[in-house]
């Protein structure tokens, strides 16, 4: 028996990189895998099925169970056929796996607005699309152990310079995520989000200097998608239903568990601020805490002439 034994999942953008990771051995371990995928370019355009089609054959010459499809999670009635070509082809549907994005970077006084509408749209409104309608689907069914997986990214969460609208998207997916856990633990399913490091596609646009800060080497096993996949295949698997609401890092060898925000100081007043001591007791109690931090959250650096 397989970790995934008779479950059944849709795993976004699974044609290429993590994607394609996860929905292979997901099927290696039992699960029925619906392989969404365009096959677009990274900055989303062209499309071809291809990548779609070569997973799944790649599945079921290993003796595993998958279809291909090619929906756009972007589209929201197309992401509505999506989840029902997996209800309708399997029966039910167990696990969503939110993986499928683009990327069109910019520094944020150079980015377009179409290339923000257009990261955004794929990453954080294809994840909505996808994910309200298997929940609609799982509070009608309510049989439990349901599993909603998103993809975050080390670029929201320490806020990538050059990639404003990826960043924006991603954080995003955050608090959607957090907000699905709370909404949807009564109906039997948990809610947590991804943040991968891998060498794929994606990494490979971004500078060689920076993807060395990130810890991307483009040329180290460590550094496969495979390694990914399996923190979410735990998350998706009958297993982890005390797991709600949390974000996990998965690069190389390591796997992380980031804690959620939380206040680390705080200054109180007995009444309304009066603007003088508010100004004192803000830099008294957080410019300590702040102060010598390198990267997010370090004070700006100085203006060069």
């Amino acid at each position: 028996m397989g970790k995934l034994e008779g479950r059944v999942a849709i795993v976004t953008g699974a044609g290429r990189g993590i994607g394609a990771s996860v929905a292979k051995m997901m099927a290696a371990e039992g699960a029925k895998v619906v392989v969404n995928d365009l096959g677009v370019d990274v900055d989303g355009s062209g499309g071809t099925s291809g990548p779609a089609d070569e997973v799944v054959e790649e599945i079921r010459s290993a003796g595993g169970e998958a279809i291909a499809n090619g929906a756009s999670v972007a589209d929201h009635e197309a992401a509505e056929a999506l989840i029902g070509t997996a209800i309708e082809t399997y029966g039910k549907l167990d696990v969503l796996v939110n993986v499928a994005g683009i990327l069109r970077d910019r520094m944020v006084f150079n980015l377009a607005e179409e290339d923000w509408d257009a990261v955004i749209n794929v990453h954080l409104k294809g994840t909505y699309n996808t994910s309200k309608f298997a929940a609609i689907y799982w509070r009608q069914a309510r049989e439990g152990n349901y599993r909603l997986i998103n993809f975050t990214s080390g670029s929201g969460l320490h806020g990538a310079p050059g990639q404003p609208n990826y960043a924006a998207a991603k954080m995003g997916i955050v608090g959607f995520t957090y907000s699905c856990a709370n909404a949807l633990g009564r109906y039997g399913v948990t809610s947590n989000a991804i943040s991968p490091g891998a060498a794929t596609r994606m990494t490979g646009t971004i500078p060689q200097e920076r993807a060395a800060g990130l810890g991307v080497n483009q040329q180290a096993d460590e550094m496969s998608p495979d390694n990914v996949a399996p923190s979410v295949l735990y998350l998706a698997s009958e297993q982890s239903g005390w797991l709600n609401g949390r974000v996990i890092g998965a690069m190389g060898y390591r796997i992380s568990l980031y804690n959620n925000p939380e206040p680390i100081r705080e200054i109180l007043s007995t009444g309304p601020w009066d603007l003088d001591t508010a100004f004192e007791q803000i830099e008294r109690s957080f410019k300590p805490a702040i102060l010598g931090l390198a990267g997010f959250g370090a004070a700006p650096a100085e203006k060069k002439e």
